[in-house]
């Protein structure tokens, strides 16, 4: 691609955005607005950090091209408003670090033996080990660029013999993995267990995790559990989407389901996010847009469908809205669980 188109593209797009961020009520709904900028925005968020620098180079230049004004003012934050400038494998390693703490407060002193009802079978020791492995597991990983698989159960985990010492033993085991994802390359090429094979994959993924699971703590514990900003259930939706297809259970069961062209709609009623997924060709796609169709939709709150598609919630709780097909609704769910 020659300098100059690549001027041109970031120019027309810069314009495009900044005249629907700034365009009146009466001229454009301000939802659809609101709908178009993050989806734009979850396109340029999902590249690579020095990609994202330098887009927001070009976005600089090309208000900098502008003559002073308040057009060329408007220009200069299209960057900041697609987070162009911040640093997202920092902002999620410094979320995870912020969800551990809190689940080691949480189960410090709680009894090990104590059921966790959205994880069938497990106790807070289980759910306690899960988590510490999994941080020793992207530890090793990240550590080593592993270039292929490795599995859990191959990384030394120092278990404690008491259980009552998983909670210390889980925050040094973050704290290990956390350092070891601070001072890596995000953009360094190595094996995954999804769709990003880069060193920032594993924050993200640890940060989606341990949302989840202080989730499942807290309500194991008898509290409702605390709130899940609206960015980190965005993105939670999202990673899970991306990633799924590369669980194979699930990922089998989804071809299973022989609803070729079928549509699933995903609304937020706490914003105006939503997701459509269309089932075909041995999967399925999604984006986030509401579709004009959809063979089901599924509404409540960005945190509720966040817990809704890990499985923590049934799409028959109260707490949804739902129309349409619900045997395909049900199914996905049946399919999807992890």
């Amino acid at each position: 691609m020659s300098e100059a188109l690549l001027d041109a593209l970031t120019e027309a797009l810069a314009d495009l955005v900044t005249v629907i961020d700034t365009c009146d009520d009466e001229v454009l709904d301000p939802d659809t607005a609101v709908t178009w900028l993050e989806s734009t925005g979850a396109v340029l968020g999902r590249l690579p950090a020095a990609e994202r620098r330098t887009l927001d180079g070009l976005f600089r230049a090309a208000a900098l091209r502008q003559p002073p004004g308040l057009w060329r003012e408007r220009l200069l934050t299209v960057s900041e408003g697609f987070g162009l400038t911040e640093d997202t494998h920092a902002a999620h390693c410094d979320a995870l670090a912020a969800r551990v703490e809190s689940f080691v407060t949480l189960v410090r002193d709680a009894d090990p033996a104590t059921p966790v009802p959205t994880c069938p079978g497990w106790t807070l020791a289980d759910l306690i080990r899960h988590q510490g492995t999994v941080h020793r597991w992207a530890e090793h990983l990240v550590r080593t660029r592993a270039t292929v698989r490795v599995r859990p159960d191959d990384v030394p985990l120092d278990l404690p013999e008491d259980p009552a010492a998983y909670p210390g033993w889980l925050a040094a085991s973050a704290g290990a993995s956390l350092r070891t994802l601070r001072a890596a390359d995000p953009d360094a090429a190595m094996w995954s267990p999804g769709a990003d094979p880069h060193a920032r994959f594993f924050p993200r993924r640890l940060l989606h995790e341990a949302v989840v699971h202080l989730a499942d703590a807290e309500r194991a514990l008898g509290r409702v559990p605390g709130p899940v900003d609206p960015g980190t259930a965005v993105d939670g939706i999202e990673e899970f989407l991306e990633t799924l297809p590369y669980a194979a259970p699930a990922a089998e069961s989804i071809a299973g389901l022989g609803r070729d062209s079928a549509r699933l709609r995903f609304a937020a009623t706490d914003g105006p996010a939503a997701w459509t997924l269309t089932l075909g060709g041995g999967g399925f796609t999604w984006r986030r847009q509401a579709a004009d169709e959809a063979a089901a939709t599924v509404e409540g709150t960005l945190a509720d469908l966040l817990f809704l598609l890990y499985g923590r919630y049934a799409a028959d709780d109260p707490r949804f809205t739902r129309t349409g097909d619900r045997a395909l609704l049900d199914a996905w769910c049946a399919a999807t669980v992890l």
